[in-house]
Formats: C-alpha cells, structure tokens, sequence
C-alpha cells in the first residue's frame, strides 16, 4: 500500500488539515482539495488510491462526485463524510457503490480504521488488474514478439514482469533486432497504454534543433521560433518517452535530461517556468554505453539513471531456430499487403534462410520476405556474385538445432514424446539438446 493514496475532498480547511494530520501520524500519505471539480482533475484515469469526500460541497456534490468516480473506475473506493440529517442519503450512496461513510464528527481513529481498510481493498484489486494485464500481455506478445528460442522466451518474461511498473529500461541490441518493437511492447502492456508513446531518434537530428525538438520552446525564444512548441518529454507526460540510438545525444544535453529525470521538471526554451512531467524513459542503443561512459563519450550519471533495467536483444544468427518462424510471419504479412497468395516455402530456400549470415537481423529478414511474396530472389547479390552465407557444417547445424526445437515445443519438452515424432534415439536426442543448448 505505500504507493497509494488518500485523496480527501473537503471545502472546510480545518476539517481537511485535521483529516491529514491523522493519516500522516500513520504514516499514510495523504493529498487535499477543496471541490469535486478539482478532484477529478486529480485523479485523471490512472490513480493509485482513494478517495474521503465530504458530501457537503461548493458546486458539485459528494454525490455526484461518486457517480463520476464510479464512472470512470468501478473498483474505486469512495468514502463519504456526512453531516447530520444526511445518513439516509449516505445509505444511498452506498448502494449505489461508496465503500463506506463517516458521520460528523468522527474520531480519528475511526477515520484511519475506515481508509486503512479502503486502502487494503483498493490494493488487492489493483494487483489482480496487474496480473490480468500480466496474464493478457504475455499471451499478446506471444504475436508481437516471435520466437521460440530461450533468449526470445526469457525476453517476453521480462517484458511482462516489468512492463507495467515505472523503472527507466535500456536497450540494447545490434541495428535491426527490434528494439522499437520491444518499447512499445514495455508501453502497451502498461498502465500508461491510453497515453502517448513518443519516439526520437537521438541520431536523426541536427544538434542545433535538438535542445528545442526534447524540451519544446517559447514563442520567439530564437531566430525563427515564431509560436510555442511543447517538447517531446512533455507531450510525453504520463506516458512514454522512448529515445532510441540514445548515444548520439550532444553531451549538454544529456545534463539537462539528466535533471529532468532527477527532478521531474523540465523548462522550455526562453522560459523561467518549471513544468511538472511524469513520463517514463526508455532509450535503446547499439553500443555498449558503459564503455562509452569510461571512455568519457556518455556521461555516466545519466547511464545509471537509464539502465535501471536492461534488456538484451541478441541477433539473428545467435539464434537461428527463430529464422523460418519470423520468415513465414513477415511473408505472411507480405502477401496481405500486396493481395497476393503466400508462395511455399521449399526446402531449399528454407537452408539458404538457415545459412545466412543476416548482418542487417531481424529487418533484413523482413525484407527479404517481401521480396520473396512478390516473386523476387529472395535475396540480392553481392559485389562477388553470391548471397552471404554459413559454411555448409554450421548451415546443417542451424537447420538441425531449429527441427529439434520445434519438436520439442509441440512435445511440451517431453524428450521421449519428441524422440518419437525425430525417429531419433531419446538419448541422442539428450546429447543433441546439450549440444545445441536448447531448454
């Protein structure tokens, strides 16, 4: 419970300031307005906690200050403070779903009693909505992220486990293994999913724009700023900043970012003003920024503040067990595109997908699909004339290692089940999954 919060709804400042001063004493956190008008303000559709409402307010009611509530988060509680003669409209309202009410005056004690119990409530019911988006999102990446390979299932758990919690993640990974796909993975399987998923390529932008292009600017702040311009941390706010090829930002400018991360404010250029952001950050990189940061190239402060969590994407040909899978997706999204029939796969194609090198990983793949799907050489020549490729042992061991793989995952990995469906020996079949390394 120590992320959530009582929002209490009170116009009279000495009840309010009492009604706090009793959580703090329990070390329960706390926040105060004085209307309903400004509690929905607060509360927007993603807040951690509940809610103490007097039903006495200036403007809108307790009353219908619930029906809202109710609206917009069923699993809300809402206790509500009444005055005397106002019992039987409290009963109402909890028919009509306030978690409890307090009568005028009460006791702290009984004040603390009836939100540590909301509380409690409130909380089981949020880590039930974590484990169903959980539950969902794992099933859902299963389609987004393709593989079967042991770092592709160990990537989806960790996608799941931390998707929808607020830590800053790096990622890293050679160019073309996705990992754009894999931050919006971490946003969509997320509470902040209804809110933006803003990407900047840190590579693509003259430094001279940058500063203006993250932070946003005034109107007339420089040369050629003719009207304000929100940043993209702030058109971020409360849901994704993801910055990939994150290594190419200037240096002056990864101090700023550093600030804003530390302090959760951020001014716009040719402002005094302190604007109050809560986005997550997720940066990706080809490089190794630790190395950088010892080399004096990245700063480390802001290297530790990014790499909270660290996903690793590895390439292609590290594992090949997920070639035809990925392959027989992407045509299959290919002749979609184009109106067309998927052409089969034949074996001969499929060892030359097995036996490639694949420098560009999983966009190469991808391209060489869509060629494929329109009837073209699947893949393009080289300065020597030939496509590159594995010799023919590592070839053989590639094709061998991706038919044992997905004989065991229709066995469940059950050795004996697979050994069968082979024709192969369970204990040859044993001695080939250590050799390959397969789960």
């Amino acid at each position: 419970m120590n992320d959530l919060t009582v929002l209490i709804v009170e116009d009279d400042p000495h009840v309010l300031l009492g009604c706090q001063q009793a959580l703090a004493l329990e070390d329960i956190a706390s926040e105060g307005v004085g209307s309903a008008e400004q509690a929905l303000e607060r509360i927007g559709t993603n807040f951690a906690g509940i809610v103490v409402s007097d039903i006495r307010l200036p403007g809108m009611d307790g009353l219908q200050l619930l029906t809202r509530l109710r609206e917009q988060d069923p699993s809300l509680p809402v206790v509500l403070i009444t005055g005397h003669g106002d019992i039987s409209m409290a009963v109402g309202a909890m028919r009509n779903g306030a978690y409890d009410f307090m009568e005028k005056p009460f006791s702290p004690e009984r004040l603390v009693d009836v939100v540590r119990r909301a509380l409690t409530q409130r909380g089981l019911a949020r880590e039930v909505s974590a484990l169903r988006r959980q539950l969902a999102g794992r099933q859902s990446l299963e389609s987004r992220i393709i593989g079967g390979s042991p770092a592709m299932q160990q990537l989806r758990e960790l996608i799941g486990n931390i998707a929808d919690t607020s830590a800053n993640v790096l990622i890293e990974g050679e160019t073309g293994t996705g990992k754009e796909l894999v931050a919006r993975c971490l946003h969509d399987f997320s509470r902040r999913q209804p809110q933006a998923f803003v990407a900047l390529n840190c590579g693509g932008l003259p430094e001279q724009l940058f500063e203006s292009e993250i932070f946003g600017h005034e109107a007339n702040a420089f040369t050629g700023a003719g009207k304000r311009r929100i940043g993209k941390i702030e058109h971020a706010d409360r849901g994704t900043l993801f910055l990939d090829e994150v290594e190419s930002m200037p240096i002056p400018l990864q101090i700023k970012l550093l600030r804003v991360l530390q302090e959760r404010t951020l001014e716009r250029l040719g402002s005094n003003q302190s604007i109050a952001v809560d986005c997550r950050l997720i940066a990706a990189t080809k490089f190794d920024l630790d190395d950088l940061s010892r080399d004096g190239r990245f700063r480390s402060d802001l290297y530790y503040r990014l790499n909270v969590v660290t996903l690793e994407l590895p390439p292609l040909r590290e594992r090949r067990e997920d070639i035809l899978p990925l392959f027989e997706h992407f045509l299959q999204l290919a002749a979609l595109r184009f109106d067309r029939e998927p052409p089969a796969v034949d074996g001969h194609t499929s060892a030359r997908l097995m036996g490639h090198d694949w420098p560009g990983n999983v966009r190469e793949l991808r391209n060489v699909a869509e060629r494929f799907a329109l009837g073209l050489p699947p893949f393009k020549k080289t300065a020597a004339g030939a496509s590159q490729a594995l010799g023919f042992t590592e070839a053989v061991e590639a094709f061998e290692r991706n038919l044992l793989s997905d004989a065991l995952q229709r066995s469940g990995g059950n050795l004996s089940q697979a050994s069968q469906e082979l024709g192969m020996a369970k204990t040859t079949l044993f001695d080939k999954v250590k050799k390959y390394g397969l789960a």
